[in-house]
Order: C-alpha cells, then structure tokens, then sequence
C-alpha cells in the first residue's frame, strides 16, 4: 500500500527491495554503530523478516524519489526485559536533511495504521526524546531512568 505525505512517498520496504541496503544503513548508524558485532550486513538480513503487509514484523519506509529518507518497523519485541510487552516501534529514523519536514509523524501513524487492524491493541516502545510521540499520542508506559522512557501507543477505543 503505498501513502503519500506532502514530500515522499511511504511504502512496505518488501515492494521495493533495491532500499533495503540503504534503509539498513539508516538503522544501523542510528542505533547499532556502538553495539560490538551489529553490521549493516545483518540488518539487511533482519529486515528480510518483514515481508508481508498484515503480519508482524513489519517495515515502512519513506521515499522521496528513488531516496529511502525514513523508516520505521514494527517488531515482536525489542528490549529482552520486557517480553510481555508486544509488539514494538523500532528503529524509527529519518535522515537529518529530512527531519522537521513530517516524516517521521508520517511513519508513525502509517505504522499504526497498519497495526490497529492486525488485532494489535498496543504497540510500546523505548525512546530518549518523548515529546515527538506524545504528540502523536503516545503515552508515558514506564520511565526506568531520568533519561529514558519506555512509551506505548493504544489503539483508539481499546
């Protein structure tokens, strides 16, 4: 399925497979760069795992052109503390030339979405900066540090 915000275009990164390298380099230096053993290489393969468009895992990615600008994924489970909580948000990044611009607020909601009718009735999530989320409507589930919140989204009328 393919949506549109005001510069790019969002879609399921299995229809367009030539990103996946590109959108794995995205996640990568955003979040793995200091993680002894991640490579760009074993992210490309993890995100082979999203390959359906009403199954979990899943993955959006915003193109603009022939450009993979942002992404975001929607996982089983992304802190091993916590594995009653599921599914996750993760690896939600959008290339520093392209934030501000509605992008990642785009990917959000596409993600949800596309969640709310999978049976889905929480997507969680951890993140250092909650004011992005709040504002989609996240709310504050746990905040095991100062410095860090674990966040969820609720689907409307659950």
């Amino acid at each position: 399925m393919t949506r549109a915000t005001p510069a790019c275009t969002l879609r399921h990164l299995f229809e367009t497979p030539r990103h996946r390298r590109s959108v794995a380099e995205l996640i990568h230096e955003a979040f793995w760069t200091g993680v002894p053993g991640a490579t760009v290489d074993a992210m490309a393969t993890r995100l082979l795992q999203a390959s359906q468009p009403d199954h979990v895992p899943l993955c959006l990615v915003a193109l603009h052109g022939d450009e993979a600008v942002g992404v975001v994924n929607l996982v089983d489970n992304d802190d091993e503390r916590h594995t009653e909580w599921s599914p996750w948000l993760a690896g939600m990044v959008v290339r520093a030339d392209w934030r501000g611009r509605g992008v990642g607020s785009a990917l959000v909601s596409a993600l949800l979405d596309r969640a709310w009718p999978l049976g889905i009735d929480r997507v969680y999530f951890g993140t250092d900066g909650p004011g992005f989320y709040t504002r989609l409507g996240a709310v504050v589930h746990e905040q095991p540090r100062p410095d860090f919140w674990f966040m969820r989204f609720d689907r409307p009328g659950a």
